[in-house]
């Protein structure tokens, strides 16, 4: 299959288009940076790009059989609009060249549930804090992108992550239409589902969780690794 990611170069980016590659697709890696792009592959085309400039997402779209999207923003205060003008360029640019499929990663942010396993600091503190205040714009602007994916006339499926963190290899994971009970997921299984879901007929137009059940770090462990490195 010809699949183009964008946002490629991002952790769960590079993942994809690794495990792409190795399942045999051709794949079409949509960076702003092609410069920094680590891998190389005979199947692989790196593609300078800026996911808002439409002509450069119409070419990147050209001649493929799906899309991924993997496009993350920092969280800020700042508005953000990456995610929604991003997705309206792609999703015009497949109806042009009837690109059919498409899978974007959204965020378990964008509508949160308590956490059976959370406790009070996390489902009462962090959790609130996260989505209402320091990730109030994204969380945003990712409500409308899956506005405007759910409002297309594409074969698609939203997946929302759980807390990214950093597996090695993907593992058993658990992907579930709606909500899934699960405060992390590892960039390697999320990858992982995202390519799957491309041979699965289930999820087609519906939104689904993924998380990881295996190997999960604690809240603290989570919090030194990932939030405290941005």
């Amino acid at each position: 299959m010809r699949i183009a990611i964008f946002g490629a170069n991002g952790p769960t980016g590079r993942l994809l288009t690794g495990q792409a590659l190795a399942a045999w697709h051709r794949v079409a890696a949509v960076t702003r940076h092609p410069g920094s792009f680590p891998l190389r592959h005979d199947r692989l085309e790196v593609l300078g790009a800026d996911v808002l400039d439409p002509a450069a997402v119409d070419a990147a779209v050209a001649r493929r059989d799906a899309v991924l999207s993997t496009l993350g923003v920092p969280a800020g205060k700042e508005p953000i609009s990456t995610y929604s003008r991003g997705v309206t360029n792609i999703l015009a640019a497949m109806r042009r060249h009837r690109v059919g499929r498409i899978a974007v990663v959204s965020s378990s942010g964008v509508a949160p549930h308590s956490y059976s396993d959370g406790g009070f600091l996390f489902n009462r503190v962090l959790l609130p804090y996260v989505t209402r205040v320091l990730g109030r714009t994204m969380y945003d602007d990712m409500r409308r992108m899956e506005a405007l994916v759910r409002a297309s006339d594409r074969d698609w499926t939203i997946v929302r992550p759980s807390g990214l963190y950093h597996l090695p290899s993907p593992t058993g994971y658990t992907l579930v239409e709606g909500h899934a009970d699960g405060r992390f997921t590892a960039r390697a299984d999320l990858a992982a589902s995202m390519l799957a879901l491309l041979d699965d007929d289930r999820y087609r137009r519906a939104t689904v969780s993924v998380i990881t059940t295996a190997d999960n770090p604690t809240l603290l462990q989570w919090i030194r690794r990932e939030a405290m490195s941005r």
